[in-house]
């Protein structure tokens, strides 16, 4: 109730987790990022940008249209 409309945010994988340890690795896959070049998009929320900013060096992100 009250509550605005939560954007979507488009997720981009444009780097391998090849070598990356073993929690980022985890991430990337409850994002549901499995390989190299994989798209998702996912509801934003505080716990997605924690999440985001763990693999920040691996993803692109920006708001999905």
């Amino acid at each position: 109730r009250g509550r605005g409309v939560m954007a979507r945010l488009e997720i981009h994988q444009h780097k391998s987790a090849i070598g990356e340890k073993a929690d980022a690795k985890r991430t990337l896959v409850a994002l549901g990022l499995r390989r190299t070049g994989a798209r998702v998009a996912q509801e934003d929320s505080p716990v997605l940008r924690g999440m985001l900013r763990r693999v920040a060096h691996l993803v692109d992100v920006k708001e999905a249209t």
